[in-house]
């Protein structure tokens, strides 16, 4: 999946020479926490986020009623030469992006433009839509041999069964390092059946561990 498809592409932005007061307005305005700033080109000179306004501005608790400091620039407080993205990047590797550099947005850039941006909020949206949980089912995890074919004997017994396969999972086991495990999300809400097939099979269910208990 590229980011293209999960950007946000009408992206509310500022200037440099726009005040804190301006961005404090627009994010309450547009419900976000996040402002890509721009020179007239639509070059990123910068980002704020509403952290770094409640850093520039004293707290709800103080009396503090200067006007100056809601009119500083956000030059003054904006992170400069943020990291950026293209819309043709890979989203688990945006998502890399913001583990590493622990950051809450990412401006999308394509020909030296603001065409977009992603939040961390977006990549765990699509988390969710990937795997399959905000749809009714049931999540099967089962322990494999690191091996060929091993997806496609599992994959057999849900066609035999005929049940849908909302999502698949494929990661480590932590344990064993010849195995790994599979985590599929099914579109059954009683998998006792499927259950009792794959393990039929020789496969190991790790989850649901106890078949018939709270099912």
């Amino acid at each position: 999946m590229l980011v293209e498809q999960i950007m946000n592409t009408s992206v509310p932005s500022l200037t440099p020479d726009h005040t804190i007061n301006d961005a404090l307005q627009l994010l309450k305005e547009k419900k976000i926490r996040h402002l890509p700033i721009i020179n007239d080109k639509r070059q990123v000179l910068g980002v704020v986020t509403d952290r770094d306004l409640k850093e520039a501005t004293p707290s709800t608790l103080q009396n503090v009623s200067d006007p100056e400091i809601y009119n500083r620039k956000l030059e003054e407080i904006m992170t400069k030469n943020p990291i950026t993205g293209h819309p043709l990047d890979f989203v688990e590797e945006t998502a890399s992006i913001f583990y590493d550099n622990r950051i809450g947005c990412l401006p999308i850039v394509s020909h030296g433009k603001l065409v977009g941006m992603i939040t961390e909020s977006d990549l765990l949206y699509k988390f969710i839509e990937l795997t399959g949980v905000h749809q009714p089912g049931s999540q099967i995890e089962i322990r494999v041999p690191n091996k060929p074919g091993v997806l496609f004997g599992i994959s057999k017994v849900f066609h035999d069964q005929k049940v849908n396969v909302l999502s698949v999972l494929v990661y480590p086991d932590k344990d064993q390092s010849d195995y790994k495990i599979l985590v599929f999300r099914v579109k059954t809400i009683n998998p006792l059946v499927l259950i009792e097939t794959i393990r039929a099979e020789g496969y190991e269910v790790l989850w649901p561990n106890h078949p018939g208990l709270g099912l």
